[in-house]
């Protein structure tokens, strides 16, 4: 059986981390990503983004700023400059596709 909301949970985090990674050296904040991955997934909330920018945030892929006027701002970490760029394994939680290319 396939876990459709699995699937959508890690494709988001993958989406968000290569956003991030074109938005180097600067970063970006949560609106821009979030218009990225609604672009792949209409229905997409703030919540949901901010859900899966704390998990990743977690992981110590990306550092959140939560501003005091609530807004985050977010970058990728150097481990998540790595895992955008496929110099280190991908542990499970993220739907990063395999390297097909060499």
């Amino acid at each position: 059986m396939v876990d459709a909301a699995k699937i959508r949970r890690e494709s988001l985090r993958w989406l968000i981390l290569l956003t991030l990674n074109n938005a180097r050296p600067i970063g970006a904040f949560e609106g821009p990503i979030l218009a990225v991955a609604q672009s792949e997934y209409p229905d997409a909330t703030a919540l949901e983004m901010r859900r899966e920018l704390d998990y990743l945030d977690d992981r110590k892929l990306v550092e959140v700023e939560k501003r005091p006027d609530g807004r985050w701002f977010c970058g990728l970490t150097r481990y998540g400059v790595d895992l955008a760029e496929y110099t280190v394994a991908c542990e499970p939680g993220i739907a990063r596709p395999e390297k097909y290319w060499s």
